[in-house]
């Protein structure tokens, strides 16, 4: 009977703090109250790291002539530095870029079905082209330089570097390219305005345009870095970039693919780490 009373006062005290719980401040009936929500979880594709393959396009600079450090220009360096990106396991490269090389031979070069194959497989190109369709002006008009033949020649080089971006698309619609504009090796002689800036700034235009039209390619603006070599970034043939010039590309690079944004670019595959 004593353990009988014991148990119904426990009881008591029990159902008091279950009634007392349901009618706190604020409180609702238990069957009244909703279940905890989770939210959808975002995992980013960069989440799960693969091999990225990146391809080099056009003339000397992605070769990298005039790195006297041997570290293959700034095509080399954002290689190296790709490999600290997210999404990125490990990096596979292969440059095809070659000194001299105009836009009418880069589009030659690009019917090799081995090259079409390199294509196939990048994720992302490198690319520099328009300083030698220059150049071929210059050495033409050498005695006689105007800006009629440039502007001529300008019309081309439109029509063949669309024809450029044409092919690579044919070929792979996903890989980002990313293209530098040209500077004016010129401007080690002097450094007063001349007509050879507006042409080369005319030129840029001209290649900005079509990275913008093509929205899965990034430009890059150079010229403003071998404005004069004031900070030493010519090697000594006073026209390519020494190591410390492909320097200061690199990181051109890296500050133009911020702002066109990484990982819109490449839908979410590869982003810059921390």
């Amino acid at each position: 009977m004593r353990r009988y009373i014991v148990f119904m006062v426990i009881f008591s005290f029990l159902l008091a703090g279950c009634q007392a719980d349901e009618n706190l401040e604020g409180g609702a009936p238990f069957s009244g109250r909703m279940d905890p929500a989770f939210t959808d979880w975002y995992v980013p594709d960069y989440f799960i790291p693969e091999t990225v393959y990146v391809v080099g396009l056009g003339d000397s600079l992605t070769e990298g002539v005039g790195d006297e450090r041997k570290k293959d220009g700034y095509f080399g360096r954002m290689t190296r530095d790709m490999e600290r990106w997210k999404g990125v396991k490990e990096i596979e490269s292969n440059n095809l870029a070659k000194r001299g090389k105009r836009s009418d031979q880069l589009i030659e070069q690009m019917e090799d079905p081995e090259v079409q194959s390199e294509i196939k497989r990048a994720d992302v190109i490198y690319l520099t082209i328009g300083g030698n369709d220059i150049m071929k002006v210059v050495k033409a008009n050498i005695f006689k330089l105007k800006m009629k033949p440039f502007y001529a020649e300008l019309g081309e080089f439109e029509n063949r570097l669309d024809e450029v971006f044409k092919i690579i698309r044919g070929l792979n619609g996903d890989a980002i390219i990313v293209i530098a504009g040209l500077y004016n090796p010129f401007s080690i002689v002097t450094d007063e305005p001349n007509e050879f800036e507006t042409i080369i700034e005319d030129w840029n235009e001209a290649i900005e345009v079509q990275a913008i039209m093509d929205e899965k390619a990034c430009f890059v603006p150079v010229i403003d870095l071998f404005d004069s070599n004031e900070d030493l970034v010519y090697h000594t043939d006073f026209f390519h970039p020494n190591a410390k010039g492909y320097d200061t590309m690199a990181a051109r690079y890296k500050a133009s693919i911020q702002k066109c944004g990484l990982a819109e670019l490449s839908e979410g595959k590869l982003d810059f780490g921390e």
